[in-house]
Formats: structure tokens, C-alpha cells, sequence
């Protein structure tokens, strides 16, 4: 069965700490989401967020991660970390704290290379047309690298709809992630 990937974003879930939690109870309430991933790239207060975050995860089972910075991951005893394209360098940093690594990437030789420095898992995207996210790379080609790696691989980009999770099920893929699915 393939698993859900939720990403935060403030657009949908608010810039105040009690808005948030209740938005995102709301939604692990309306939904099954396996992991959770706490991104928000402007918040000012964000170690508290990203604790609330985490709280609120473990108390509906669903495993946590924080964006980019895996130091308050560990601190905060999440789960796992979700690295940038920019950050392949620290993965193997992570790993030595016991995260869960996933990483987010964009052509095969990306995945390969971080697989070899111990991701667990890597976002592929875009796979439909998702604003701002460039060319999507569709479900043929997302199929064609499953073939090719044997590691975790989540579906991103423009995943809004039942449908599509069939379809990037039907391709092999670990997870699909999205924001606007589960609004």
C-alpha cells in the first residue's frame, strides 16, 4: 500500500502557533498520512512550530519530519529530516544521528548519488503540472527510474487528486507527497 507523504505549507495552515495545530489536527483528523513534513521557510518562530509539529504528530501516529535543518530534528526527537537539493553533503551527518533522510531531488543521477550516501528516501518532481515547478516529468518517466533504483521513492508534484495516487501507485513508488490533496 503505498504511504502518504503530507508537506505543510503557511498559505493553507496560518502563521499563529494555535491556528496551525488546529489546522493540521484537522486535516491528520480527514485524512490517512503516514509521515508529515513541517516546512516553512519564513517563520521566525519556527523551533517552536516545528515542536508543536512534532507533538502533534505523535499524538495521531503520524512520524514527523522537519525541513532542513536536521540538528532541531534530532533535538526534537522527530522522526526524520527532509534535506534540500543543496544539502547532499550532510547526509551522511544525519545518518549518524538516526534520522530517517529524505532527500529532495530531481533527475536519476541525483538519486543514485544520494543513495549511495545513505538517503532513505528521496521526493521525485514534478511529476504533474504543480505551479512554479517547471516541466512535469509525467507517470512514464516516474515508472521508468522506479525500474532503475531500489530506493524509497516518493512521488511529488501536482498530486491532488485520488486518481493520481492510483496512478503513481501503479508505478512502484514508496509514498506520494502533496500539500494541496489534503487541504
Amino acid at each position: 500500500m503505498i504511504q502518504s507523504y503530507l508537506i505543510t505549507d503557511p498559505a493553507y495552515y496560518g502563521t499563529e502557533l494555535a491556528a496551525f495545530t488546529s489546522k493540521l489536527s484537522s486535516v491528520f483528523h480527514n485524512n490517512k498520512i503516514d509521515f508529515a513534513l513541517y516546512r516553512d521557510k519564513e517563520n521566525s518562530d519556527y523551533a517552536r512550530f516545528a515542536q508543536q509539529f512534532i507533538s502533534t504528530c505523535k499524538s495521531e501516529n503520524v512520524m514527523p519530519v522537519l525541513h532542513q535543518d536536521y540538528m532541531l530534528a534530532n533535538d526534537l526527537n522527530a522522526y526524520g529530516v527532509h534535506l534540500t537539493s543543496m544539502q547532499f553533503d550532510k547526509i551522511e551527518e544525519v545518518k549518524k544521528l538516526g534520522l530517517f533522510v529524505v532527500v529532495s531531488t530531481h533527475t536519476l543521477e541525483d538519486i543514485k548519488y544520494v543513495t549511495k550516501l545513505g538517503a532513505d528516501a528521496v521526493t521525485y518532481s514534478p511529476i504533474f503540472s504543480t505551479p512554479n515547478k517547471g516541466i512535469p516529468k509525467g507517470l512514464a518517466h516516474l515508472k521508468e527510474i522506479v525500474g532503475k533504483i531500489n530506493t524509497k521513492i516518493i512521488a511529488l508534484g501536482g498530486i491532488t487528486t485520488d486518481e493520481q495516487v492510483k496512478a503513481v501507485e501503479s508505478c512502484g513508488v514508496f509514498a506520494y507527497a502533496s500539500i494541496r490533496k489534503f487541504i
